[in-house]
């Protein structure tokens, strides 16, 4: 459908004319009814009812208006996102978990856009439910994230473990998660560890789906929770945190996922820039863990 034909459309509704939607679109009032009468022949049903009041929409017209929205501001889009590149050879899009932006995936793009000056990169935050769509309709070139699923044409590597403790902001606190605990969605498998390892635990006053909201709440309120080692190693240093001694401690594996019938060397690059640096990280968190 001509994107012109919804536009022409939608000034009519704004206007209640087609002499006002022409004065606005800097038409002819005869090119405007053209234009509808085109658009009604495409959708063949009729969009409006001209009397001395005015244009005024029909049922149809009414359901119309809607997807006439959607339509231009999906255009709209496009072109944005067409333009975001340009002047650069190559565009990249990746998405990732909020948590595994945080002193990961941060730290490789910093490194991969001095390595990589001519590649456009689009970011984009999400959960597993969000990048897994993304990477079958190829919205996205890269997923980063704890709880891939495994689909026909798509490759998952692991990239490193997380290391979740439990902490708190009271030193002197007990090693059961109590009401206080901030209980953080880090998927479904962490659930089902932490359900077996507390089974009377009766429940968070404050659940939340990231894991920088759970901080920010314990830094607000106090409390304690489960976060990676590697985002609040600082913050026990600082004796901001303490990790609770007895506290049970699971493993949280980062997986990259990306197509197999990608065709472009620069992926392949950045995918092997980024398990490098999990090589680092892990050499890190061994490092952390004998400190």
């Amino acid at each position: 459908m001509d994107t012109e034909l919804a536009r022409t459309f939608l000034a009519v509704v704004a206007e209640g004319t087609f002499f006002a939607a022409s004065e606005r679109l800097h038409l002819t009032q005869s090119t405007v009814s053209v234009r509808i009468r085109s658009l009604e022949e495409t959708l063949n049903c009729r969009l409006f009812v001209r009397n001395k009041a005015g244009a005024v929409l029909t049922p149809a017209g009414r359901r119309f208006q809607k997807h006439a929205r959607v339509l231009l501001q999906t255009v709209e889009q496009a072109r944005h996102d067409a333009a975001l590149g340009e002047g650069f050879p190559d565009t990249v899009e990746i998405g990732a978990r909020i948590g595994l932006w945080d002193g990961f995936l941060d730290q490789w793009l910093s490194d991969v856009r001095r390595s990589s000056p001519d590649i456009s990169f689009r970011t984009m935050i999400g959960f597993e439910e969000d990048l897994m769509p993304a990477l079958v309709e190829s919205r996205i070139d890269i997923g980063v994230m704890y709880t891939p699923q495994y689909r026909p044409g798509l490759e998952v590597d692991q990239l490193f473990e997380e290391r979740l403790i439990m902490v708190t902001t009271n030193p002197d606190s007990r090693d059961e998660p109590d009401a206080d605990h901030v209980l953080v969605d880090w998927g479904p498998e962490f659930y089902a560890r932490f359900r077996a390892a507390f089974p009377s635990f009766a429940g968070s006053a404050v659940s939340v789906s990231v894991g920088w909201l759970g901080l920010r709440h314990l830094n607000l309120y106090g409390g304690s929770g489960y976060f990676p080692l590697r985002l609040i190693k600082s913050r026990i240093d600082r004796h901001e945190l303490f990790a609770v001694p007895n506290a049970p401690q699971f493993k949280l594996p980062a997986y990259v996922v990306y197509s197999s019938n990608r065709t472009r060397d620069e992926i392949d690059e950045l995918i092997s820039n980024m398990h490098r640096m999990a090589v680092k990280q892990s050499l890190s968190s061994l490092h952390t863990l004998h400190t």
